[in-house]
């Protein structure tokens, strides 16, 4: 009769659909960067004080600091490992985040400077209300040791691409955090509690003024279950 024609219309058409939803989804799987995963939203509030941004709640149980240089190769590693961990644990109000974009690389680009002119912008995007897009970006076309680095220029267009406004252009152009941002660099290099035999390098990470060993996949929840 005619119900049995109808159901097999029915069943033809959500057929066709599954068929075109396997092949979407076989489609963004396929076109996805290799290595890369969907970056989970951040919520959490961000503040600067000085040269030091904090991602998370202020009052949260646990603070981490970590010290990076946006041309570091290990500190983009160390971003990709991470990211998508520490932005839960932000998310969640579990701990807050002191990121210190230090420039002990800025000779390693020619013209020199860029590691100085990156952590100033970085700087610029927390007014803007960018700052975990853009931090996330900085490491995401992160720059070769050895090459001209980011302009001034390009790192506005980042920065404009993701929502901001005149002024931060204006920020950025001016490097007006420079001289601070080599005063927390040597301070940082300087610090025994983020020395290893007598050395400092990026990525440090810190809890209560002393390096942790992240080489262990297990670090952040050692570190929030102490917290």
């Amino acid at each position: 009769g005619s119900g049995g024609k109808d159901n097999r219309v029915k069943v033809g058409i959500i057929m066709a659909v599954v068929i075109v939803v396997f092949f979407a989804a076989v489609y963004i799987v396929l076109n996805r960067p290799w290595g890369s995963s969907p970056q989970a939203a951040a919520t959490y509030p961000v503040s600067v004080d000085g040269v030091v941004v904090t991602a998370g709640q202020p009052a949260a149980p646990v603070a981490i600091d970590v010290y990076e240089d946006f041309l570091c190769p290990y500190c983009e590693r160390f971003e990709t490992r991470n990211a998508d961990a520490l932005t839960a644990a932000l998310n969640a109000g579990k701990a807050k985040v002191n990121y210190h974009a230090l420039n002990i690389l800025d000779a390693r680009t020619s013209p020199p400077g860029y590691s100085t002119l990156a952590a100033n912008a970085a700087l610029c995007a927390v007014p803007a209300g960018i700052w975990p897009a853009f931090h996330a970006r900085l490491f995401a076309e992160q720059p070769a040791e050895g090459s001209a680095g980011l302009t001034a220029a390009q790192l506005s267009a980042i920065g404009t691409s993701l929502g901001a406004g005149p002024a931060f252009t204006q920020c950025v152009e001016s490097n007006g955090n420079a001289a601070a941002i080599t005063a927390a660099t040597a301070a940082a290099s300087a610090n025994p509690g983020l020395q290893t035999d007598g050395q400092f390098g990026t990525p440090t990470i810190a809890v209560g003024g002393q390096k942790i060993d992240v080489s262990d996949s297990d670090w952040l929840q050692t570190v929030l279950a102490a917290g």
